[in-house]
């Protein structure tokens, strides 16, 4: 199982960037993706999630309205735009993938980020 996230890089505080998470030697339909981020020296943290049930969508409070996320089952792709990006944005976000929605209740709540499956982390710096 690979999930290859891209996509990052250096923005201006206002711009945007488009995430992707492409996943492989999984049954991606069967799992909820989700994005989380981690800053140095804080913790990590739930960005937002989008669950395989019926594809609704979930963001945590400091992206609402600035971030979407969508899927695309037959490409077993998940982006995140991002767009109205500050400079507390910056962080290094990766993917992770639970199957059957199992732990994305936890992961809005806050209450436990366990996931199947991670990928690679992507840098994104929102500096002038």
């Amino acid at each position: 199982v690979q999930l290859q996230a891209s996509g990052g890089g250096l923005v201006q505080p206002g711009g945007s960037l488009r995430l992707s998470c492409a996943a492989s030697g999984l049954s991606f339909e069967y799992y909820a993706i989700g994005w989380f981020r981690q800053a140095p020296g804080k913790e990590r943290e739930w960005v937002s999630c989008i669950v395989s049930s019926d594809h609704s969508t979930y963001y945590a409070d400091s992206v609402k309205g600035r971030f979407t996320i969508s899927r695309d089952n037959a490409k077993s792709t998940v982006s995140l735009q991002m767009n109205n990006l500050k400079p507390e944005d910056t962080a290094v976000y990766y993917c992770a993938a639970d199957f059957g929605d199992i732990n994305t209740s936890s992961w809005i709540e806050g209450t436990n980020y366990e996931y199947d499956y991670r990928g690679q982390g992507t840098q994104v710096t929102v500096s002038s």
